[in-house]
């Protein structure tokens, strides 16, 4: 197929990459989450990012990955809303645990990870995720993520644990109180992405040892909750990919290490995996 559409998405930013006759093109949007948006909302913003990009009759297919998206009443929606859009388009539609497999595993069996806003893993037999360590969402679970970092930073900030040097950091770089942060998590809406922004903290201050603890502790809790309890972690590569696994990569290599499992890739983001993914496998 010469014309498709890959689309990686997350709640707040969907990357496309439009292929047309071996060329690529790039485009973001918001995130398209069915949790958020109505087939129509979803529909219309289709309609505005590629109306004037492509010719959407020639697309031949449409390879989604999102957020959200093992939920089948969010298939159904997210399904109908590319179909008003792109009549013609196989629609194959998957989880964003499944773009990491076919992203860094391409056709091989191995263990994909997602360390972003929110944590996830799975073993992939080269074709479908067939064990998936349960998530429990960033309240219960999410460890290694951005929102379980960042929780930790703000736990460190709010309980004066940091020392003088990093309370000042923090206080000159957010100028927040205890009342405003308390009112955005428990008040308003998304505070697993409000915690998340946090991590970025702990990459400015690398070095400091109250910060190389968090990351080590939180990146820990990951392999020790999940990559420890799949047998499969040490009989082949695992492979991560996210903003947060690429940040404190050399904190998961060292950990690999510890826990005697062979490293496979470590991307920032799946979309580059995911276009040879598709070349290869049309």
């Amino acid at each position: 197929m010469n014309n498709y559409i890959i689309a990686d998405s997350g709640a707040t930013k969907c990357q496309w990459t439009i292929v047309q006759n071996n060329k690529r093109q790039s485009i973001s949007t918001m995130g398209i989450s069915p949790y958020f948006l109505s087939t129509e909302n979803i529909a219309a913003i289709l309609e505005k990012a590629f109306s004037k990009k492509v010719k959407t009759d020639k697309i031949n297919a449409i390879y989604f990955y999102g957020t959200g998206l093992s939920n089948p009443d969010n298939v159904k929606s997210l399904k109908k809303a590319l179909r008003l859009v792109f009549k013609n388009a196989k629609l194959d539609i998957q989880t964003d645990l499944v773009a990491a497999a076919r992203a860094t595993c391409q056709t091989e069996k191995g263990i994909a990870c997602i360390l972003g806003t929110g944590s996830n893993t799975g073993y992939y037999n080269g074709k479908k995720i067939v064990k998936n360590s349960p998530g429990l969402g960033y309240v219960l679970g999410d460890e290694g993520s951005g929102a379980y970092l960042g929780k930790k930073v703000l736990q460190y900030f709010l309980y004066q644990t940091f020392d003088e040097e990093l309370m000042i950091c923090f206080s000159k770089k957010y100028n927040l109180d205890r009342s405003q942060i308390l009112n955005k998590i428990y008040r308003e809406p998304l505070p697993n992405r409000y915690l998340a922004s946090f991590a970025v903290f702990l990459s400015e201050h690398r070095g400091h040892y109250m910060i190389e603890n968090i990351i080590e502790d939180g990146l820990n809790d990951f392999f020790y909750t999940h990559l420890n309890k799949l047998n499969e972690s040490w009989l082949y590569p695992i492979h991560f990919t996210g903003s947060v696994a690429y940040a404190f990569r050399d904190v998961i290599k060292q950990l690999a290490l510890v826990y005697e499992m062979e490293l496979g890739k470590i991307t920032k983001s799946p979309m580059e995996g995911l276009v040879a993914y598709h070349k290869n496998n049309p």
